[in-house]
């Protein structure tokens, strides 16, 4: 394997979502330890007062995010079962897969949910990721038995295995590749910036991409009758661990965030320039 490559896809696989620590935000920011919810889904987040959450439709994605459920568990765990050092980041745990491998990350995480949602629909066509070197990982090409092998610096693509028959299993074994393969910088050059942050939508990533780098995404937004808009934020890190909606350092009562023009935005392990917000380009 081409020496530069390996590098590129370490890095990848590898993603190093590592930034900011709680002591380097804002004087009395830091965060104490895990809040306690009761909330069963990401839509059962209470709102603050004076705020309503937008009104979606019922097939998109901000609507299937509302629905993904917490766990009871407030407690952030890696892959590989051991519980994450820092405990103070997240206001609660999103009940979704995190794998056995140190692969799924940052920008894993924001792929993860988006894949799910497609393929909860059965819209298998649009689940495509640009890997590192911009070779497009397509699903349904996957479950056709396409297969990507590395080839000097570039990833083939060539049948190598028969049609799916279990697409679940399937799934799961693309998500490895495209983990493997895809992270922040490779996520980036799939999204269109948002220039507007009143425009926020559930499903846009807070994303700076790079080694290191990080993303969010976006799993609500609410609003004030002023139209003044709040949004939910949820990560995964590094080493690869539990998907969790994190609370906000200025109020660590609180997991919403203020949707601030020119300002950066301050998360527990993370600090995102103004700028940094970002959207796919089919959007739903």
């Amino acid at each position: 394997m081409n020496q530069l490559f390996f590098l590129l896809v370490a890095f990848s696989s590898m993603q190093a979502c590592t930034g900011v620590s709680s002591s380097q935000l804002p004087a009395d920011k830091n965060l104490s330890g895990p809040a306690k919810v009761a909330q069963n889904t990401i839509g059962e987040i209470a709102v603050p007062a004076g705020y309503s959450r937008l009104v979606l439709s019922d097939s998109s994605f901000g609507t299937w995010l509302r629905k993904v459920s917490l766990k009871k568990d407030n407690i952030v765990y890696l892959y590989n079962g051991t519980k994450k050092p820092n405990q103070s980041a997240q206001y609660a745990v999103l009940d979704v897969s995190v794998g056995r491998e140190n692969l799924q990350q940052c920008a894993d995480a924001v792929m993860r949910l988006r894949a799910e949602y497609f393929f909860n629909r059965g819209e298998y066509t649009r689940i495509n990721f640009k890997a590192s070197d911009r070779t497009v990982l397509s699903f349904a090409e996957w479950c056709n038995g396409f297969r990507y092998h590395l080839q000097g610096n570039k990833l083939i693509k060539r049948q190598s295995s028969s049609a799916c028959t279990n697409l679940r299993q399937c799934f799961d074994a693309y998500l490895r590749v495209v983990f493997s393969y895809c992270g922040t910088a490779s996520l980036q050059q799939s999204l269109q910036r948002v220039e507007n942050i009143r425009d926020i939508r559930a499903g846009d990533v807070w994303i700076e991409g790079g080694y290191p780098g990080h993303a969010m995404i976006v799993v609500d937004v609410a609003a004030s009758a002023r139209n003044e808009k709040i949004f939910l934020l949820a990560q995964s890190y590094m080493p690869a661990q539990d998907v969790h909606v994190v609370r906000n350092p200025a109020d660590d009562n609180s997991p919403w965030y203020k949707a601030a023009e020119g300002q950066p935005l301050y998360t527990p392990e993370w600090t995102f320039a103004s700028g940094s917000l970002y959207r796919f380009y089919d959007s739903w």
